[in-house]
This record gives C-alpha cells, sequence and structure tokens, in this order.
C-alpha cells in the first residue's frame, strides 16, 4: 500500500488508516462503552488491514473507555508488528464528565495510561481529541511539548479543530518554540466540505498533514441509507443519529442517488468511489476508516487503485452542493 510522509514528522503512514473507535464501544461515548467490536474481533480486523499494509492504526484513550488502545495493544504483543499508532486525549476513560479536557496535569497524567494499555513506552501520534476552551492553548502545547521532548510522543497534532484555533496554536508553538501540531484530522467527505475554505489552506500554508476520518459520513455514502427505506439495524443513525441528523433532507438522497449511478458506470460501489474522491484531494496523506468487518476494508483498498482526474473529482463535488 502506498505511504506517505505525515506533515514534516518523518514518519510515514499508509494511505489508509484503520479507525479502532468501533473496538470495544462506539467512539468516546460512555453510554456504549462495553459495546462494538469485542476484542477477538478487533483482532480480526487488525489481521485484516495489517494483510492489506495498513501501517497506521488511529486509536484513543476514551475509545470504549480504554478498550481499544488495550485491543491494539494486545494485536501488537501477540502478533509481534509495530504499526504506527496514533491515539488521542481530552475525553475521559471512566466516563466521568469531570474528568475531561486538556489541562497539563490531565495531559501527563493521561499519557501514562495510553502507553500502559498499549503496553508502549512511546507512542508514535499523539493527537488533541478536540480542543480545551477552558485551557489555554499554551499550557497544552508545553505539556505536549514536554511528552515530546521526553521521548514518550513522537509528534503532536489537532483533532476537530477550527481555523481559528488551528492558527492560534500555530502562532502560539512559534513564538514559545515548543511542539506543534503537524497535522490535522477533521471529518471529511463529499457530505462534509467545511474545511476546503480555511483549514486545507492552513494546512498547505504550514506544511501540515490532512488525515480524515469520517470518509463515508458515517455510512451514507456507503449506500445503506435509501430513500422511504428505514435504516439498518445496528446502523449508526438508529443507535447514535445525532452527528448526522442534518443530512436527512431531499437533496442528500438525489445526491445519493447520483453518486450511486456514477459509481456503477465505474464498475465500483459507492463507498469505493466516495473514498477515492477524498484520497484525490492532493492535501489528504491518510484517511481513516472505520470498519465494523474485515470485508469493510476492501472499498478503501479498491478506492487506492482507482484515480480520479481533477475533472472527475470536481464532477463528483457538484453532486451534494
Amino acid at each position: 500500500m502506498e505511504q506517505r510522509e505525515l506533515g514534516r514528522t518523518g514518519i510515514e503512514v499508509s494511505r489508509i488508516a484503520l479507525g479502532c473507535g468501533n473496538f470495544g464501544g462506539i467512539g468516546s461515548a460512555p453510554a456504549f462503552f462495553g459495546a462494538g467490536e469485542s476484542e477477538e474481533e478487533a483482532l480480526a480486523l487488525m489481521d485484516a488491514a495489517w494483510e492489506l499494509g495498513v501501517t497506521l492504526f488511529d486509536t484513543a484513550d476514551a475509545y470504549g473507555g480504554g478498550r481499544s488502545e488495550r485491543a491494539v495493544g494486545r494485536w501488537m504483543a501477540e502478533r509481534g508488528e509495530r504499526p504506527v499508532v496514533a491515539t488521542k486525549v481530552f475525553h475521559s476513560v471512566e466516563g466521568d464528565p469531570n474528568d475531561r479536557g486538556l489541562g497539563r496535569e490531565r495531559i501527563l497524567r493521561q499519557i501514562e495510561g495510553s502507553l500502559e494499555r498499549l503496553g508502549l513506552e512511546r507512542v508514535d501520534l499523539y493527537l488533541i481529541h478536540e480542543p480545551d476552551p477552558q485551557t489555554p492553548v499554551e499550557e497544552t502545547l508545553e505539556a505536549l511539548d514536554a511528552l515530546v521532548r521526553a521521548g514518550k510522543v513522537g509528534a503532536v497534532g489537532a483533532s476537530n479543530v477550527s481555523a481559528a484555533q488551528l492558527l492560534e496554536a500555530l502562532q502560539v508553538s512559534d513564538e514559545h518554540s515548543l511542539a506543534r501540531f503537524e497535522w490535522v484530522q477533521n471529518s471529511y467527505s463529499l457530505l462534509e466540505r467545511g474545511d476546503e475554505k480555511e483549514v486545507l489552506p492552513l494546512c498547505a500554508e504550514h506544511g501540515l498533514g490532512y488525515t480524515p476520518f469520517s470518509p463515508l459520513a458515517g455510512g451514507w455514502l456507503t449506500g445503506k441509507y435509501r430513500r422511504g427505506e428505514a435504516y439498518p439495524a445496528g446502523s449508526r443513525m438508529t443507535l447514535r443519529p445525532g452527528p448526522y441528523a442534518e443530512l436527512e433532507h431531499e437533496r442528500t438522497f438525489e445526491g445519493l442517488e447520483a453518486l450511486d449511478a456514477a459509481a456503477q458506470e465505474r464498475g465500483v460501489d459507492m463507498a469505493t468511489l466516495a473514498l477515492a474522491w477524498v484520497l484525490s484531494h492532493p492535501l489528504v496523506t491518510a484517511l481513516v476508516v472505520g470498519p465494523r468487518r474485515p470485508e469493510h476494508l476492501e472499498p478503501g483498498h479498491a478506492a487506492l487503485g482507482l484515480g480520479l482526474s481533477k475533472t472527475e473529482r470536481d464532477e463528483l463535488g457538484t453532486l451534494f452542493a
């Protein structure tokens, strides 16, 4: 599988990253701790991803209440393999609403838990899971800088960040000679293109990597949600619809039908074409997919070989305008 350097970190990552947010839960939501994929199912997913050449495993301390990191750690220990590991900090591992944020002492404490669960002395990539308005960004960056200097973290990045927040952080890092955010991990897909206005240009200007998550918009771009039909049992729209409720309108279904037709013309499924569209953006380093079963990895693998021209990319981009 093709590899690319992540920003200016010097770290090579596969263009498809395995999102581990479903291991033992559904993301960081305490209500779903213990749900999602069992540890054995997670191990099988990691086996399948590694076999395809996926070398970047993306997790977070709070995914599944720590279960995701433990599964990744067990896989590395039992298989004797060492992928590039990215994990995150912000949410509570215990589901405690009062234990969250990016204060210095909390970050220094949380990294120790992550390293223990992963069975590592150093995590390659460490992200803030989201900005913390209650903590000065300088305090957060000083803590992250200390982890880099101590050799516990290779490089740091930011997830769910706006252009203004990113720019402020970059300026603080520059002014105080602190480790900077080297890449951004935001939601980006045919149905979520907000980053094109300011975030992606900032990434280009400062040489940052970009590893978008939710490239299939929570399953909407796979074709599983169809006009006039009940949502499949166990799908995101039946378990945790909030983040995607705004997509439930006629324009979305019209766009999905057009995407389906475009995919059929190319002899691929909708998911493959949607992922190929994300990968075709010149600033996308890698995209994060969150498969529920090993076969769900196939669209990402196929998308790498599809190759869309700029004209094709622009035409597909109009489907949900």
